[in-house]
């Protein structure tokens, strides 16, 4: 296939088309090739069309369906992780903080902290954010200040450093630290 960035492009209009925009990241792979991703088969343009028509249509519908699973187990989480809806803004700021430990963690887990996982990650935290309530440029530069550049390509953040960052996605959404003591 001569143009295979062509090809992606093109697999990703069709499939929005059908099927919504939640299909854009079909193709977002863990490692170099796929910016940073969670989605396992699917490499990049180069490896996972290199076969036949067949096989690469199979990788993408395997692909999409990967995807799929990914953002449903999100949602499941979100909501396991939301605050309760008359939670004062030292508890919602102690269930932000958690959510964000436990969701950082599981997008390091998923994309093994290869290139751009920490952009998937900013990511997750800003749909978890707009789930509870944040209207989407409000999450998303409160997760832009709250991680300011600390997780990088290529390493795994320390504990202390998802905790802090969680607390700072605390405040941001609250004002409020949340309380230690939980």
């Amino acid at each position: 296939m001569a143009n295979r960035d062509g090809f992606v492009n093109q697999v990703t209009n069709l499939l929005v088309d059908r099927y919504d925009r939640w299909a854009c990241g079909w193709h977002w792979a863990v490692g170099e090739g796929g910016g940073g991703g969670v989605v396992q088969s699917w490499c990049c343009s180069s490896c996972s069309l290199r076969d036949s028509p067949e096989a690469a249509t199979a990788n993408v519908v395997a692909s999409l369906l990967e995807w799929r699973d990914w953002l449903e187990e999100l949602a499941e989480r979100f909501a396991e992780l939301a605050p309760a809806a008359d939670a004062d803004a030292e508890d919602r700021s102690w269930h932000v903080q958690r959510a964000a430990t436990r969701l950082v963690t599981l997008v390091v887990d998923r994309t093994c902290t290869e290139s751009g996982w920490h952009m998937l990650c900013e990511r997750v935290l800003t749909w978890y954010l707009s789930s509870v309530g944040l209207e989407g440029e409000e999450a998303a530069e409160v997760v832009k200040g709250a991680i300011g550049g600390r997780f990088k390509s290529w390493a795994e953040p320390s504990s202390v450093l998802v905790d802090a960052v969680g607390e700072d996605l605390g405040f941001g959404v609250t004002g409020h630290r949340p309380f230690r003591d939980y």
